[in-house]
């Protein structure tokens, strides 16, 4: 059985299962349940002691009691991918219990011919995924043996595969039983990024606040061409913009058809890892969301 290391772990967040207990049951008691049950959440993947408390305001929305079948689409940050891959493993290692893969999903995955494979190096070199994946088995525990999780690691889409992709998900957004996470953190402002915007606000960090919350404005109408539209305009640097717009392509799809559910998106956090004052500052953006379907 050939399991992914925790590799992150250690650096990211704490290797010491009980102490990683503590601490992510810590931060989910000061988030309240506000926008749940979620069938897809968008949650930060920095290291914990950056957006672990703003995580948990995703987290507390999932009802572990429906769930499973997990979807976790995080970005490629160190291959360059066209399109989307899937993991080689079995099962998935975390501090607190390991996470087993669904092959029966991923066989279904396959046959689309839509998707590729992860090497193992990408694999555990990748941290979008793993910095979801404490979360998800803390949320998870008292259901532990009665879920699966299904990693989609996904590349530098043109608008026209996400639209293929958000296809090929919908189905599974549409059953209550799956529960879909975005991995996703928010503007990185600074020189080291490469990115600079700002306008006319006295202080560099109301004017990246101002930005992200365009987005995350827009994310909530759940309007795909909406989205790619404030891409373009401001090139803001959202690590996970094309998991969240595979997300949003799904559920077009699934509002085109009759008898369509209705859905509701809605941000419940927001920070950002320091607060740039200068032009040498710098910072990374996080934001937690819930989506539910009503």
């Amino acid at each position: 059985m050939s399991c992914r290391n925790a590799s992150h772990a250690g650096s990211w967040y704490t290797e010491n299962g009980s102490e990683l207990s503590r601490q992510l049951d810590m931060w989910l008691a000061k988030a309240d349940l506000t926008h749940g049950p979620a069938r897809a959440i968008i949650a930060p993947h920095a290291g914990y002691s950056y957006c672990g408390a703003c995580a948990a305001f995703a987290y507390r929305q999932v009802s572990p009691v429906v769930v499973k079948r997990i979807f976790i689409l995080g970005p490629s940050h160190h291959v360059r991918l066209g399109g989307c891959a899937l993991s080689a493993l079995d099962k998935y290692r975390t501090p607190l219990y390991d996470l087993t893969i669904d092959k029966q999903i991923y066989a279904e995955l396959e046959a689309t011919r839509q998707f590729e494979w992860m090497d193992v190096q990408t694999d555990e070199d990748e941290h979008s995924i793993e910095m979801m994946l404490p979360y998800i088995a803390k949320v998870m525990e008292e259901y532990k043996s009665g879920f699966t999780i299904i990693p989609i690691l996904v590349g530098s889409l043109t608008n026209e595969k996400q639209a293929k992709y958000g296809s090929i998900l919908a189905p599974y957004l549409a059953d209550p039983q799956n529960l879909f996470v975005i991995s996703s953190d928010f503007c990185h402002w600074g020189a080291r990024f490469r990115y600079q915007w700002r306008d006319q606000r006295p202080h560099i960090h109301q004017s990246i606040e101002w930005l992200d919350k365009q987005g995350m404005n827009i994310i909530e109408t759940l309007d795909p061409r909406a989205f790619s539209s404030y891409l373009d305009k401001y090139n803001n640097t959202i690590c996970g913009r094309h998991p969240i717009a595979v997300l949003l392509q799904a559920v077009e799809k699934l509002r085109t058809q009759q008898n369509a559910p209705k859905m509701s998106m809605k941000f419940l956090k927001y920070a950002q890892s320091s607060q740039c004052e200068t032009m040498q500052d710098s910072s990374v953006s996080y934001a937690s969301a819930s989506l539910v379907f009503e």
